[in-house]
């Protein structure tokens, strides 16, 4: 029976937690519910339980998340929130991060705002790269809002207050209503059918997010996306973001804050040609005073004064260089032609058949040298086999059987001594010419005398 393998309570918390955290559905998760036991630390982090009828589960909200909430939770308030849910490891208890928050009254308004950014960022609507620049100094600026609001009051006076010399023209529509989105659009049709604007600023007064609907609207953004005219974006509040504000080639936090990035000031501008005049001036005073400088040095100089002998120097130079030009041109064709005739005699040394000629002449000396010295080599090595020769004749057993010895053998072992037979025994006698079968019927010693 195998062992049971037991595990720590931490690290069966941590595996926990790694499951939440790799479930791609609770990293990014909307919830709605009614929040209780709401406790805000010192620290700013929030810390509450969020329930309904049946559940409930733990939230917290850390500082730098909440921090741009506007409106304070409090116990018994219905929410929706956007977070993801994790594992706390220290009780053990899941709880959900909160990443934003808003009220469940307006709920639905704020889920369909942040699809439709979603959305319109995905395809690129709000990409730096399509921003069109805003004119520095236009003639004409079109403006779209209320002609009733104040809006166009604060837009036309601080228009008039900083460059009063451009001319505003008010395409209204409706900026709040079932309506409006539609009713905008079309006054940015329209301001692009006139082809005269230079800027256009789009927008309206304060109000809750219902009253600023118009402007989150895919209509409207799409609109926005396909002007022509550099379009600023001036809806609500500083704290207000709209679609219209992302798509926009400029968002200003106000309608009066849009006239002054639509338009200079006036005095500045004036403060800025002032002090551009006076640089201009005291510039060309510099140039006058430099090349005053220079003509005054010039009028000294030898040559302006005596311009005749500077021109007959310069003649004696120029004969000068001219006569060593040629000098260098002839001594230069000289040694070219000396290369040259180098080079054919060398080409013609090395002209393929006196190569070819000399190359068979070398050919038959070596041959000829080739042969004397085999012919050399087979008479000195023959003379080698013919003295080899005579040493072996000299040394053969056949030639000493010539003058009448014999080898004596016992079962093909040489006898060289009696010691090595007994009487009686059968031994071959090798001759010159044949071999005889002996029978050894005596032995007799004899001493061999040095």
């Amino acid at each position: 029976m195998s062992e049971i393998k037991y595990v720590t309570v931490t690290a069966l918390t941590k595996y926990i937690k790694r499951k939440f955290d790799v479930d791609p559905h609770l990293s990014d998760i909307w919830i709605k519910g009614e929040i209780s036991n709401f406790n805000l630390h010192s620290r700013g982090h929030m810390y509450f339980t969020l329930k309904d009828e049946k559940a409930r589960i733990q939230g917290v909200m850390f500082a730098g998340a909440n921090k741009s909430l506007k409106f304070k939770p409090e116990n018994g308030m219905k929410v929706l929130l956007r977070g993801e849910i994790s594992v706390y490891e220290q009780s053990g208890g899941y709880q959900v991060y909160v990443k934003e928050m808003q009220p469940d009254g307006i709920g639905s308004l704020y889920l369909a705002y942040e699809e439709l950014k979603k959305n319109l960022q995905k395809e690129g609507l709000f990409d730096t790269i399509h921003k069109k620049p805003i004119p520095k100094y236009p003639n004409q600026i079109g403006v779209i809002t209320s002609p009733t609001g104040a809006a166009i009051r604060d837009i036309l006076t601080t228009i008039n207050r900083r460059f009063p010399m451009a001319k505003v023209i008010l395409i209204p529509a409706l900026v709040q209503g079932v309506q409006a989105g539609a009713s905008v659009a079309k006054a940015i049709k329209t301001a692009n059918a006139l082809e005269t604007l230079d800027v256009l600023i789009v927008g309206r007064g304060g109000g809750s997010i219902e009253e600023l609907w118009a402007f989150n609207e895919e209509i409207v953004a799409r609109e926005i996306f396909a002007s022509q005219v550099p379009i600023i974006s001036a809806v609500g509040h500083e704290t207000d973001f709209t679609i219209a504000d992302f798509v926009a080639d400029l968002r200003a936090p106000t309608p009066t804050g849009a006239a002054e990035l639509a338009v200079p000031h006036f005095n500045e501008l004036l403060d800025r040609i002032s002090d551009r005049k006076n640089r201009l001036k005291r510039s060309i005073r510099e140039k006058i005073t430099s090349n005053r400088d220079k003509l005054s040095h010039y009028q000294g100089s030898y040559a302006f004064r005596y311009p005749k002998q500077l021109y007959q120097q310069k003649e004696q130079q120029l004969d000068t260089i001219v006569d060593r030009l040629q000098k260098e041109g002839r001594r230069a064709i000289t040694h070219k032609k000396d290369s040259y005739v180098a080079l054919k005699n060398r080409l013609g040394n090395e002209h393929p058949s006196d190569q070819v000629k000399r190359a068979n002449e070398a050919y038959l000396s070596l041959l000829k040298k080739l042969n004397r010295e085999m012919s050399s080599v087979l008479t000195h090595k023959t003379s080698q086999f013919k003295a080899t020769i005579d040493k072996l004749n000299a040394l053969s057993p056949l030639k000493i059987m010539d003058r009448g010895y014999s080898i004596v053998y016992q079962e093909k072992q040489l006898i060289k001594s009696i010691n090595q037979v007994q009487s009686g025994q059968m031994l071959k006698v090798q001759l010159k010419d044949g071999q005889l079968d002996c029978q050894v019927k005596g032995i007799e010693e004899r001493t061999i005398n040095e």
